[in-house]
């Protein structure tokens, strides 16, 4: 049974209630398949998700075939993780913002979602300074605006307008609803395909059979294969999504049963990451032949190719779709993550403003002082922070739960309620969450852990579980 019928609720405490944290009842939820699958193709056709795909190629020395091999094994391990997360919401129709009340307490949940909103802030900033660049490409090839340097915080003046047009259009998307965003996400995601396709067979052309001896030598990898790079590789990826991972219960809630929500991740996670990353291979190889260089940041081989209907068009898409993903990774989630702080003063809309506030700042440092962490840094630690998070998640439903909520008592301050525990909080989670994180953020910086850090973000969802577990035990 997918969905209980005892899981409506018309109403409960203002400090833990409003229609946006509501269950969904059934009949009221139109996602399928489909907007699942785009959900992750999005995520995975963003501009950062392109750079990364093609930088994992060229960081690690592994054999191409390796990494990309560790490339599908991550999408095939995140799919698992994502059916186990959004399990239960499909069941009961709550975001991730209610659904962590069950294991932290009804206010103690404040604390992961609190933690998990300042993750998508920090993720939608820099998501909108990447989808700025493909409108600041557009600029630059419709008015022949030659490429200047430095500037405020390292944007020239084009930078800073195309990064302000984002801001904006995102904003306004997202106050024109959930149905909007769906919208759009089935427009961009098949057409981004359709657009790196085409850039695929120009550069082949203009490239000519070279392309495929190049792809051979990226293929033949270099003295850093070995097992630890093909993990380091697979801890990356599934880091990259560690986000999306703990809240998918936000989306998850949306389609009427999990037959649906297994089929839209699978189609968008092994196979479209498959997909999307020998495609971006390929591109990479044919701009080694092309320009002499292995460049990973997909606008500015659009721009070398000099063709201005493709760089217009392909403007427009890796917009889109970087546009789509943020919406609908980071800035709703977040919005439903500071709503829950205070649900009778702060709603969605408000706490989606207020993301975009912050955000606005955080994206517009990416160049001058975050991109210096790297990458794989930046993704890694991220990951490693939301990894217990995950973990208490799934370890709180299926073990402890025993798959059972009780979700009228997910929004009553009532000291007799199943989740009230101590004032509110179950401060033994919280513990849990804090042991498990350090250890995991250590692997990624620490030295002495190095060997470890590509199994940073599992040694920390699995802590995070076990530690709960003993500490709490089986209720």
């Amino acid at each position: 049974m997918d969905h209980p019928d005892f899981i409506q609720t018309s109403g409960g405490d203002p400090s833990l209630y409003n229609e946006d944290l509501a269950p969904i009842p059934n009949s009221q939820r139109n996602w399928g398949a489909f907007e699942i699958f785009n959900v992750w193709n999005n995520d995975i056709q963003s501009l950062f998700g392109y750079t990364l795909a093609a930088s994992l190629f060229l960081t690690y020395g592994l054999n191409g075939w390796l990494t990309f091999t560790a490339i599908i094994v991550s999408g095939l391990l995140v799919m698992w993780l994502v059916n186990l997360s959004g399990r239960p919401s499909v069941r009961y129709g709550i975001p991730y913002a209610v659904m962590a009340r069950s294991a932290m307490g009804v206010k103690g949940a404040r604390f992961p979602a609190l933690v998990r909103g300042i993750v998508a802030i920090f993720w939608y900033g820099v998501q909108t300074y990447f989808a700025s660049t493909a409108v600041a490409l557009a600029i630059h090839a419709l008015f022949g605006i030659a490429h200047g340097s430095g500037g405020f915080l390292g944007l020239t003046g084009i930078d800073w307008i195309a990064y302000i047009i984002v801001a904006g259009f995102q904003i306004g998307l997202f106050l024109m609803g959930i149905e909007w965003v769906g919208k759009f996400l089935n427009w961009a995601g098949p057409f981004v395909y359709l657009v790196m396709i085409a850039l695929a067979l120009m550069i082949w052309y203009q490239a000519g059979n070279g392309i495929w001896a190049e792809i051979g030598t990226i293929f033949q990898g270099g003295e850093g294969s070995s097992v630890a790079g093909f993990v380091a590789v697979v801890g990356t990826m599934v880091a990259y999504f560690a986000a999306v991972i703990i809240n998918f219960g936000d989306f998850s809630r949306f389609v009427k049963t999990e037959t649906q929500m297994r089929a839209g991740n699978f189609w968008g996670l092994p196979v479209s990451m498959a997909f999307f990353s020998f495609i971006a291979l390929f591109i990479t190889a044919g701009a080694v032949v092309l320009f002499g260089e292995r460049l990973t940041d997909p606008t500015a081989i659009v721009e070398r190719v000099d063709n201005l209907a493709l760089t217009l068009i392909a403007a427009v898409t890796f917009f889109a779709a970087t546009v789509g993903i943020n919406l609908v990774a980071n800035f709703i989630p977040a919005a439903y993550d500071i709503a829950n702080m205070a649900p009778a003063k702060i709603s969605a809309r408000t706490g989606g403003l207020i993301t975009a506030g912050i955000a606005f700042v955080i994206g517009a440092l990416w160049v001058s002082l975050i991109s210096s962490i790297g990458i794989a840094g930046f993704v890694d630690t991220l990951g490693a922070i939301l990894a217990p998070l995950y973990g208490i998640l799934i370890a709180d439903y299926y073990v402890v739960q025993k798959r059972q909520l009780r979700v009228d008592q997910m929004f009553t301050e009532d000291p007799a309620g199943a989740y009230y525990y101590d004032r509110g909080w179950n401060r033994r989670a919280i513990l849990a969450v804090g042991l498990a994180a350090l250890f995991s953020v250590g692997t990624v910086w620490l030295p002495a852990l190095q060997a470890l850090s590509g199994f940073g973000w599992l040694i920390g969802a699995v802590l995070g579980g076990v530690l709960y577990i003993l500490l709490c035990g089986r209720r």
